[in-house]
């Protein structure tokens, strides 16, 4: 699971956003199947949540880095990696 955390100058709806476009660029590659059974994702006030442990995760949490980069800036987001039992590690 993935966890990126949003600078309070980025507005969350254009993340949301970002993020719809991501799902629709992995769904391109994988299919609208997949994208249901295997897509999972959550948005929250400052944050949003990938899981990436799924090719359609990962094709989801990839395009949409790319496209927040592009968009706000590296600086204006991190990622970090949740593990079981919430321990949060940096992303690689």
């Amino acid at each position: 699971m993935l966890r990126f955390t949003f600078s309070k100058q980025v507005d969350m709806a254009c993340v949301e956003d970002t993020l719809v476009l991501a799902v629709l660029a992995a769904e391109s590659i994988h299919g609208r199947t997949d994208i249901r059974l295997d897509a999972c994702f959550r948005l929250q006030p400052g944050t949003c949540s990938i899981d990436d442990g799924t090719p359609v995760g990962r094709t989801i949490a990839r395009v949409f880095t790319g496209y927040l980069a592009r968009e706000f800036g590296e600086g204006a987001f991190t990622i970090v990696r949740v593990a079981a039992g919430n321990t949060e590690s940096e992303a690689a």
